[in-house]
């Protein structure tokens, strides 16, 4: 099935497993983010969020590369006075990938800076290679940053950091930060993650769609009305067909383990 009628040069898509699988394959510029990168995320995301056979999606750009953010010859032709449509088309990007509904999965095998690291900030859970950057450069190029959602990932006063200093951060800062879950040794990224994603699928559509919904949400609830969400939320799904078979399964696994 494919992603969307539009034909895609920049992003490469593989589905197995329930997993999507969009690479960035851009590699003699660095993966940078010229118009048509963007038009291409945003639409293979927008498509990919539609699809009941994807549960997960991995977003990367192999294990040399992530982008190495806006591509600088395109921003250097913009005007203040016609900026509108490029501004427009970035944040379409980063809201496709930040909105779309299954859980997004970045795996960062090199640079990922100024627009391809807000990029990496869009999605829900981030892993690297030891060869990973990253770094909010716009503060260099006399840009201002996204700050949210940088700001519940890492803290706003680590966040003020990094958009106001714009420095790079190795890969193992990234992860004591926060901003990255684990760090895999380089050349092992990719392989690694989609184990992490194809155990991920393996869970409910449903659930997983809707875990990431309530994790959204929940900052915009104080704790008496995120503990009522929360219960609502899980009266949904207890009870379940789906909840049922997959007791079953474990009950059977368990007595299984058991007997051996």
């Amino acid at each position: 099935m494919p992603a969307s009628r539009m034909e895609y040069r920049y992003l490469l898509l593989d589905v197995a497993d329930k997993v999507a699988t969009v690479t960035i394959n851009r590699p003699d510029k660095g993966n940078a983010l010229a118009p048509d990168v963007l038009e291409e995320a945003a639409s293979m995301f927008s498509a990919l969020g539609r699809r009941e056979d994807v549960h997960a999606i991995v977003f990367t750009g192999g294990e040399k590369y992530f982008s190495a953010g806006f591509d600088l010859n395109e921003i250097r032709k913009l005007e203040k006075a016609s900026n509108e449509a490029y501004t427009a088309l970035f944040h379409r990007a980063y809201r496709a990938v930040l909105f779309c509904p299954q859980p997004v999965i970045c795996a960062v095998g090199g640079p990922a800076i100024a627009g391809g690291f807000d990029l990496t900030m869009m999605c829900d859970i981030r892993y690297a290679s030891t060869r990973a950057k990253f770094g909010q450069r716009e503060i260099v190029l006399a840009l201002t940053p996204i700050m949210d959602p940088l700001w519940r990932i890492v803290g706003l006063g680590r966040a003020k950091e990094v958009a106001l200093t714009g420095r790079i951060y190795n890969a193992q800062e990234a992860e004591r930060m926060g901003y990255v879950s684990q760090v895999f040794p380089e050349g092992e990224l990719l392989a690694s993650v989609e184990k992490i994603a194809r155990a991920m699928a393996a869970s409910d559509r449903t659930a997983l769609v809707e875990t990431k919904r309530l994790s959204n949400q929940l900052l915009n609830h104080d704790l008496d009305g995120a503990m009522r969400v929360q219960e609502w939320l899980f009266r949904s799904f207890i009870g379940s067909e789906e909840n049922h078979q997959r007791i079953d399964a474990l009950q059977a696994q368990l007595a299984a383990a058991r007997r051996k």
